[in-house]
């Protein structure tokens, strides 16, 4: 989308631009306001916090972090950020320098809590007049100490079966000698021991049932001696001791239980589903009614009354068995597992005890309602294609779903989409006819809850989490009237499955055949642009691929997250091989990686993304080309990707090849075999109104597209090169708004390109002094140097 702006419009957004580098120039305290002051009394205008002492630089920015969080309330600054560069403070509390001992006393519990027992607090204030407030800076020096240190690690549950299940996961402990003390330590490994018991049998086993004893005293002082100048030295050495390596003993002990079936191992009993249960149904009641049907298969009792599912997916996602002990783990992994399947819109599993040491299982699962139809209508105008003129779409999707086919959870997608593109829009409608184009496409996927594979013994496949095996079909025909008629067949069979918080997605199969008529337009226009060849060579795929996303979330700040993202695939390995069909089927091989890092402070978030793309075609067929098929290329620009240029407009290089006669040329797409790219995006509030949010960025996007096999027609431009890379990176930078709806984000997003492969002044880069929004190619062809972007979601 671009914009022609008037020059007192430019100057207006010169004037903007001026404005807001003096402002963020500027001291935070001349860009914050207050408002709703008490007169003539000193309120709490800021307040700071001093760490002294021998810290890591992460350890630190930890403690300064958190400490935050423990001024007292009336010593608090509630300042807002305004626009992303200003500050406002409403309603600041009243200064009285008395509440500096709660504030203390918090901070030095929270201290205490991260193994600082020793520390020091000097606390400051001075007041500055401005105008009719009185502001109060307020400050604290803390000096923590030495950390306390874990010395000796115990482990006395008075209970044989509980100390050989410990012992044998003690390599696992949290509690390692040397390591800092902190209460949310001891607490971790008591948790980590509860949930290592209830995976073990030990139903009824909780928290409440461990405690740490920690052991302070230091042994010297239980050495008796009469000579008072020996106690001096000791309590001397003792003191220094304290202050320089503090360390404490641990011992994990087990309390006096009042009720001994605590310590019980419970089995596994039988097991009861209910895949019928209404939403109103109360369980209790349906374990007590009559009249149900039974499906009985060893330990297990299915109870229906229409038969909407057959046994096996239940039994495929039940992860224990009749006689097996107790395991909290295959518990949730239970409840988890025949919540996904999608046939149930809830799942809940309820244990009875039976017997002195016998849990029996009662399932009650929700159906989720079956059949879904959806039907979309779609318009579109398209100024971009093959020819000449301006196209109008119309288009119609039509989409079924059904959560449980043949009463195995089968989840089923059928599509059928239809549309033509008019030549309402064109003053040459009579002479190029009404129907520019008609497309017809129709598809079909099953999503199975299990892995089907042909080899037997594979029941190491049942530990893997939310595994499901897809297959998809696919059939399309697009007739662009007298440019190409295009026939396609596409099929894929692949397995998917979670471990932890890493998804994997392995395709061993996937087919794309094409067959495409080229008509005399296109011939011409091929003719007169050598370069769209690529994109319309007429291959066949049969491919493999292999995928994985791993998101974590860190453990030491909560507040940072991390995404990885890699992909593989290989076409034509094997099959290329076959004499009858070389120049048919494409053989290349594609990898990509991808990585995101997210930041969040306070109400503000720092994201970060590289990604990295590269595909080499080794079949060195000279009927299907020396590149991927342009449908497998990389391409950028848009709302997700280097947002200063348009969709698939940057590139190749710094190549001009795809800009020359574009004035009888719209088909424009740029597409490489290579891609770099950078992202870097400061996110921060604007405003809130009720549930209404509205948020706004600063970004930059780094990178570009570029091929890597040199042919005699190749421009030397857009092939990727160390030594070129410094002239080939393009830039962007830009701000943009956010519209959040809660369910879901509009994006509106403004893009300058900071530098430009293919601007031919300063080097490609913008300059300030001859500052223009389009820039006049050597052809005479104006190319904007902005772009707005309309997105949904975050770019990334």
């Amino acid at each position: 989308m671009y914009l022609t702006f008037k020059r007192p419009f430019k100057n207006y957004l010169y004037f903007l631009l001026l404005i807001a580098v003096m402002v963020s120039s500027c001291s935070e305290q001349r860009r914050t306001s207050v408002k709703n002051y008490p007169k003539n009394r000193a309120f709490v205008y800021q307040n700071k916090i001093e760490l002294t002492g021998n810290f890591t630089k992460d350890e630190k920015k930890r403690l300064l972090n958190q400490l935050e969080n423990y001024w007292d309330d009336s010593m608090k600054v509630k300042k807002v950020q305004v626009f992303g560069f200003f500050y406002k403070i409403k309603s600041p509390s009243v200064f009285d320098s008395s509440r500096f001992s709660r504030s203390i006393n918090f901070m030095n519990a929270y201290l205490n809590s991260q193994g600082y027992y020793y520390a020091d607090f000097k606390k400051d204030y001075h007041l500055d007049t401005v105008k009719d407030q009185i502001r109060a800076f307020i400050s604290m020096q803390i000096d923590p100490g030495k950390n306390i240190t874990i010395d000796t690690v115990l482990y006395d549950l008075d209970d044989p079966v509980l100390d050989s299940i410990t012992k044998q996961e003690s390599k696992k402990s949290l509690l390692v000698q040397g390591q800092p003390y902190t209460i949310q330590l001891i607490s971790s490994e008591l948790d980590r021991l509860v949930n290592l018991y209830r995976r073990n049998g030990y139903f009824k086993f909780t928290r409440e049932d461990l405690f740490a004893y920690i052991d302070s005293t230091n042994q010297q002082l239980l050495q008796l001696t009469l000579d008072p100048f020996e106690q001096a030295r000791l309590l001397a050495e003792i003191a220094k001791a304290k202050k320089e390596k503090p360390s404490w003993d641990i011992t994990v002990k087990r309390r006096e239980l009042a009720d001994s079936s605590r310590l019980f191992q419970y089995k596994i009993g039988n097991l009861y589903y209910y895949p019928e249960t209404k939403i109103t149904d109360i369980p209790d009641s349906l374990m007590l009614q009559q009249g149900f049907k039974e499906f009985r298969q060893r330990e297990a009792v299915m109870r229906y009354k229409k038969g909407i599912i057959k046994y096996a997916p239940l039994r495929e996602y039940t992860y224990f068995r009749k006689g097996d002990i107790y395991n909290e783990d295959k518990y949730y992994k239970t409840v988890n597992g025949l919540s996904q399947l999608g046939a149930w819109q809830n799942v809940d599993l309820r244990p009875e005890f039976r017997g002195k040491d016998s849990l029996d299982f009662y399932f009650f699962m929700t159906p989720a309602i079956k059949q879904s139809f959806t039907i979309d209508l779609e318009g579109s105008r398209n100024t971009g294609d093959l020819g000449s003129g301006n196209l109008l779409g119309i288009s119609t999707n039509l989409s079924y779903n059904n959560r449980n086919v043949w009463k195995r959870a089968i989840q089923s997608v059928a599509t059928f989409r239809t549309g033509v593109e008019l030549s309402l829009l064109s003053s040459s409608a009579q002479q190029s006819g009404l129907i520019q184009s008609f497309l017809i496409n129709a598809g079909h996927t099953y999503v199975f809850p299990k892995i089907i594979q042909p080899f037997a013994h594979a029941g190491r496949f049942k530990n893997l989490d939310n595994r499901r095996t897809l297959w998809a079909i696919n059939v399309g025909y697009v007739d662009r009237r007298t440019f190409y008629r295009l026939r396609t067949i596409n099929t894929s069979w692949g397995y998917e499955w979670k471990k932890g918080n890493t998804v994997y997605l392995y395709k061993p199969l996937n087919i794309e055949l094409n067959s495409l008529d080229k008509l005399d337009s296109l011939n011409s226009m091929i003719r007169k642009n050598p370069f769209l060849k690529a994109s319309f060579n007429e291959g066949n795929i049969v491919s493999q691929s292999f995928s994985v996303i791993k998101t974590t979330i860190s453990k030491r700040d909560p507040n940072k997250s991390h995404y990885f993202r890699f992909g593989i695939e290989e076409a034509g390995g094997l099959f290329g091989t076959i004499p009858g069909l070389k120049g048919q089927i494409y053989r290349y091989i594609k990898a990509e990686n991808e990585y995101r890092h997210s930041i969040k402070i306070n109400k503000s978030e720092w994201a970060f993304r590289a990604y990295g793309g590269i595909g080499y075609n080794y079949g060195k067929d000279s009927v299907i080309g020396i590149t991927l098929p342009f449908f497998k290329q990389f391409s950028a620009g848009g709302p997700n990707s280097m947002r200063a240029w348009t969709l698939r407009q940057l590139g190749l290089g710094s190549s001009g090849q795809s800009e020359q006669d574009t004035l009888r040329n719209a088909f424009r797409d740029r597409y490489g075999d290579m891609q770099l790219e950078m992202n870097i995006e400061y996110r921060f509030p604007l405003a809130t109104i009720g549930s209404f949010k509205i948020g706004s960025a600063l970004y930059a996007d780094i990178g570009n597209v570029w091929n890597i096999k040199k042919t005699n027609n190749t421009d030397p431009s857009t092939l990727f090169s160390f030594s070129n890379l410094g002239r080939d990176v393009a830039i962007g930078v830009g701000t943009g708004l956010r519209f959040d709806l809660s369910y879901f984000l509009i994006r509106l997003d403004f893009a300058y390109k900071l530098k430009d492969p293919l601007r031919t002044t300063n080097g490609g880069w913008m300059s300030l002094k001859d500052f223009q929004w389009t820039d006049t190619r050597a052809n005479g062809v104006q190319i904007p140097n902005y772009a707005l972007q309309l997105g949904i979601g975050l770019p990334f």
